[in-house]
């Protein structure tokens, strides 16, 4: 019997622990090499951990546990066959999500099998156990995990709900409460939080943007530009082509301190916000200031599908000197952001809504979008930030402003 010791692997300098999330495959099971066995949650971000080699793996840490880097969480015999007709849990979910695992180990898998059946996506091992001992259905449940994948928090919120179990009904009045850990990465987000109030001269200034010009380029070019790229044309470019404008003219808003010193940036490494299943991530842009609307785009929509799916790495999110954050995809009339340590400043967007503005002394409906610069005032002078969102606002009016030597048309600019 020859075991393969799996150690935790380095997700990043600096960090010397995780946590265990949650384990994809239980005690016993058959894995397949670079099958993703456990999720492992760090202070910068949460990764999957992919199994070495093939074989029978043995857990040696519990979903909670906070492990050091480098130690043994799972062992794997190496010398065990591969069981007749067996597929990994991604190849399942791939082929028939509601197909159950053809190996029925005791009496309590083989209640956790037939509950996958009833799923939509299949069960993580904690939630499978849970719909097993309450007898509950996938009639009540919806995964929020990834590929639809049902989470413990899934089941327990349906319970918490006041759904009973053996018929279903809705017991009315429910008052329950529940007690759950913060992962590692929301306590170190908690930490940063706390920090940058405590730590930082804090102060927020305000502006209002038209967005009609941005929205009727948007509206002449959008099908072309996504037929001929391949991506979407959202307003993000348009805002981090901005941001990177303005960051040129006003360089201590891209700046950042340290200790008595303070760092200036020659470039714009913009940390572009975006909402993921394990909460808001921050995948930062290298280099947007050479970048065209186009590469903008593509970079951003690479790095959202890597966040999405849980891929992101804790590289592709650190370093940052500048964040844009788009609170009004949720719906979000205003907000006063925090900034994103150690850089000094943070620009809000928020919903664009319809208000009545004076246009040359007439009253006319336009499309408004309030914006918010959170800034470190012990770095950033008020006349300095006020006059950074002053030029985000004007490039955005007059989008032709982004033109540059060469591009002397709005075709040319979305490289049409």
């Amino acid at each position: 019997m020859a075991h393969l010791e799996m150690k935790v692997p380095s997700p990043g300098e600096s960090i010397s622990e995780v946590e265990i999330a949650a384990w994809l495959v239980a005690d016993g099971d058959y894995v397949e090499k670079d099958q993703a066995v456990a999720e492992v949650d760090s202070d910068k971000a949460t990764l999957e951990l992919p199994a070495e080699e093939s074989g029978i793996i043995t857990l040696k840490a519990a979903e909670g546990d906070v492990v050091k880097v480098g130690q043994v969480v799972c062992l794997i015999d190496t010398s065990a066959a591969k069981p007749a007709g067996f597929s990994s849990s991604k190849s399942k979910e791939d082929e028939n999500p509601s197909e159950p695992t053809s190996k029925e180990k005791t009496s309590e898998t083989s209640e956790i099998q037939k509950e996958k059946t009833y799923a939509s996506g299949l069960p993580s091992p904690a939630a499978a156990k849970i719909m097993a001992e309450k007898s509950l259905s996938n009639e009540h449940l919806i995964g929020s995990g990834k590929d639809g994948r049902i989470t413990k928090q899934d089941v327990l919120q349906v319970l918490e709900s006041g759904i009973s179990t053996s018929s279903g009904a809705l017991n009315g009045g429910a008052r329950g409460t529940r007690r759950e850990k913060m992962s590692m990465l929301r306590r170190k987000i908690a930490e940063r939080l706390v920090a940058v109030k405590n730590e930082t001269a804090m102060l927020t200034t305000f502006n209002e943007i038209d967005m009609k010009p941005i929205m009727d380029l948007r509206a002449k070019y959008k099908d072309a530009f996504a037929k001929k790229h391949e991506v979407n044309l959202g307003f993000m470019s348009f805002f981090t082509k901005a941001v990177t404008e303005a960051l040129k003219l006003f360089p201590s808003v891209n700046g950042q301190i340290d200790g008595t010193d303070m760092i200036f940036h020659d470039y714009s490494d913009i940390g572009i916000a975006v909402s993921s299943p394990k909460g808001l991530m921050v995948p930062v842009v290298r280099n947007a200031e050479k970048m065209s609307l186009v590469e903008i785009e593509r970079e951003i929509k690479r790095l959202a599908i890597k966040a999405r799916d849980g891929k992101i790495t804790p590289e592709e999110m650190t370093g940052g000197t500048f964040t844009i954050t788009n609170g009004g995809v949720f719906g979000s009339m205003l907000s006063t952001p925090i900034i994103n340590p150690p850089q000094s400043a943070i620009l809000g967007m928020h919903n664009i809504v319809e208000r009545p503005v004076a246009i040359n002394s007439k009253v006319e409906i336009r499309p408004i979008m309030y914006l918010a610069l959170s800034y470190d005032h012990r770095i950033i002078d008020g006349k300095e930030s006020v006059g950074f969102l002053v030029k985000v606002k004007e490039i955005l009016e007059k989008p032709e402003i982004m033109m540059v030597e060469g591009i002397d048309s709005f075709e040319k600019l979305f490289d049409l």
